[in-house]
């Protein structure tokens, strides 16, 4: 039966990022499942005849590699992960573009680190190159580049590479594709648990319903899905978590059946450029405001200025996003510093007139200025 709401946000949405798991490509054997390839790639296809753009955000390069290689299981160090991933993701894409190219699309292979993510001029390239790929109707393939990433620029897991993927594409729809049914009330191996089909808006609460259980290759569980969620709900748009491994999941998805579990976004759109600030870049640094900068950000709209500001922590330059938190170090705004940390420091809590005596010239008013931060929702 087609359920309203579900129906106007496959309306609304211009594109759908298709996040699929590893554990949905995977047969027990560690080979590619090539059904079920064959299968999403035809209901991608579906996306496209009804005017959609689709991203395909996928694991499964390290547990092709892993089959193909003879592994007995996921590698524990780097190289051997490493390697897996460049032999299985050769394998992957092949597989993805003989599946595709019978609906007439070829796949484009993207494969991003979080430092394409963190550095303005990149995030906007990837953007670009997505746009233009989009006009050649092509169906971009993003994958983690797991045979150069290393922890410092590595992804949580690929769940959060596809909400950051959501944040580059015009009015999206982020679906993750997992091996489970929904997001569940309970343990979803307690036959008395039901699927939540609706969450009309997020609360952490919602983190408690996370299982613990991480399957064979996957890297992340229900609360890495969950955090990548609230990620994308917190800018104003839609999720809809569902099972991929169910036949026709994705038709589904398109006709505004009841499938998975539907979360929809809280608060307004977020512009793409507060959406970069506040959810791509990490912090290099924090600046501790007293109560009355915290009610000039959040209440009345405004800049953060010196006089608010009670202490600064790490090393961070000019141009560079700094989280604000309250005294009691609560995280509640992000934003561009217009000044370095040691100026920061040298100007905190000191009035306009005095911290232009002490810099000997202060060419910002603001130390973040209102169109350069955002404020977090569920602050």
């Amino acid at each position: 039966m087609v359920n309203l709401v579900r129906h106007e946000v496959i309306r609304s949405a211009e594109t759908v990022v298709i996040k699929i798991g590893t554990n949905v490509l995977s047969r027990p054997n560690d080979s590619l499942d090539i059904d079920r390839l064959a299968a999403l790639s035809e209901q991608i296809h579906a996306f496209h005849e009804h005017g959609k753009q689709v991203v395909v955000v996928s694991s499964g390069a390290v547990g092709a590699g892993i089959g193909l290689l003879g592994l007995q299981g996921r590698p524990k160090d780097l190289p051997h992960l490493q390697a897996a991933a460049a032999v299985g993701q050769a394998h992957l894409i092949r597989l993805y573009n003989d599946c595709l190219s019978k609906h007439g699309y070829s796949a484009a292979q993207l494969l991003l680190t979080a430092d394409d993510f963190k550095h303005r001029r990149r995030y906007l390239n990837v953007r670009n190159t997505l746009n233009t790929l989009f006009e050649y109707g092509t169906v971009p393939v993003i994958n983690e580049n797991d045979t150069v990433s290393i922890q410092e620029i590595c992804f949580t897991d690929n769940d959060e590479l596809a909400a950051m993927v959501s944040n580059l594409v015009n009015s999206p729809l982020l679906v993750v594709l997992t091996s489970v049914d929904g997001l569940y009330d309970g343990d979803p191996n307690d036959p008395t648990s039901k699927v939540i089909s609706l969450v009309e808006s997020w609360d952490d609460s919602l983190l408690g319903f996370a299982s613990a259980t991480r399957t064979a290759y996957g890297r992340g569980g229900m609360s890495a899905k969950l955090q990548a969620i609230k990620r994308v709900t917190s800018v104003g748009e839609n999720v809809i978590l569902a099972n991929g491994t169910r036949d026709g999941v994705l038709d589904d998805v398109l006709h505004g059946h009841e499938t998975g579990t539907l979360f929809l976004g809280s608060g307004p759109l977020m512009p793409a450029w507060k959406r970069w600030i506040g959810f791509t870049v990490n912090p290099k640094g924090q600046l501790f405001v007293d109560d009355g900068a915290y009610r000039a950000l959040c209440e009345k709209g405004r800049s953060l200025l010196p006089i608010g500001i009670q202490q600064v922590a790490g090393q961070f330059d000019k141009g560079e996003l700094v989280s604000v938190t309250n005294l009691d170090g609560r995280e509640f705004a992000r934003g561009l510093s217009n000044y370095t940390a040691k100026e920061v420091r040298t100007i905190a809590g000191l009035r306009t007139l005095e911290a232009t005596e002490r810099l000997g010239g202060l060419p910002y008013e603001e130390v973040v200025h209102r169109d350069n931060l955002v404020v977090m929702p569920n602050r």
